[in-house]
């Protein structure tokens, strides 16, 4: 038994200390990520982007949809959502495979911001994007954040941020989507290889009932009116 404690102990010791190897090198990437561009001064610059939405003129179902299938309790928690990571690594465990992720919308923007092309160890990174979501949260309101985030998704085909996207998908603005098509957009950045009308329409069907379900769940839509856009799916994209 008490060689058993003693292993036991020497474990915990090396998790701790790689724990702490993991979190110092992540900091270290977030310190580097800084010392190219402020936070600020990166905010800055994509907001002078032609393609750039401003939050209130994205009509609310996109902005509903989002949220309920990327974060539904954004407005509840802080840069991350302990429960949501709980819940994620339960649903993996269970299906034995990466079917979530734990990562909030503000750990998000802080990826597309700072750390989308960066080849540095996944774990850095992720531990980077928890310290940069820790900075946006502090000087950014949440629909701040919002807005951020669906002017820096990547939407496949070349399209990034919600204006391009409308504009190459749909032919149209931002603030003129349907609520049908405000819950197909929402599910695209997911995995835009997979679900981008262009590469699978099947799958961004498939995708695209995904989101109107969780919007059932969240209250923002009735069952009706999710009965009603799934009647509304075409078999063909244009």
């Amino acid at each position: 038994m008490k060689l058993i404690k003693k292993i036991l102990l020497i474990l915990l010791v090396i998790v701790i200390i790689l724990a702490g190897f993991v979190i110092y090198k992540g900091h270290s990437l977030y310190k580097d990520a800084l010392k190219s561009i402020s936070l600020e001064d990166k905010i800055e610059k994509i907001k002078t982007d032609d393609s750039y939405v401003k939050i209130e003129d994205l009509p609310d179902s996109y902005k509903n949809a989002v949220i309920s299938v990327e974060d539904r309790r954004f407005y509840e928690h802080g840069p991350i959502d302990v429960i949501a990571i709980m819940r994620a690594v339960l649903t993996n465990v269970i299906h034995a495979d990466f079917l979530e992720g734990g990562s909030t919308i503000t750990q998000q923007v802080a990826k597309n911001l700072y750390f989308i092309a960066t080849d540095s160890n996944p774990a850095y990174r992720k531990i980077a994007e928890v310290f940069m979501a820790y900075d946006l949260e502090k000087s950014y309101e949440k629909d701040d954040i919002l807005e951020f985030y669906v002017n820096t998704i990547y939407f496949g085909d070349g399209y990034y941020g919600i204006k391009e996207a409308c504009d190459g998908y749909l032919e149209k603005s931002p603030s003129k989507m349907t609520l049908y098509e405000a819950t197909m957009m929402a599910g695209i950045p997911n995995a835009p290889s997979v679900y981008a009308p262009t590469a699978n329409f099947e799958l961004t069907l498939n995708r695209q009932r995904k989101v109107i379900s969780t919007m059932v769940e969240n209250g923002y839509l009735s069952q009706e009116q999710a009965d009603e856009l799934i009647k509304e799916q075409p078999q063909s994209f244009k």
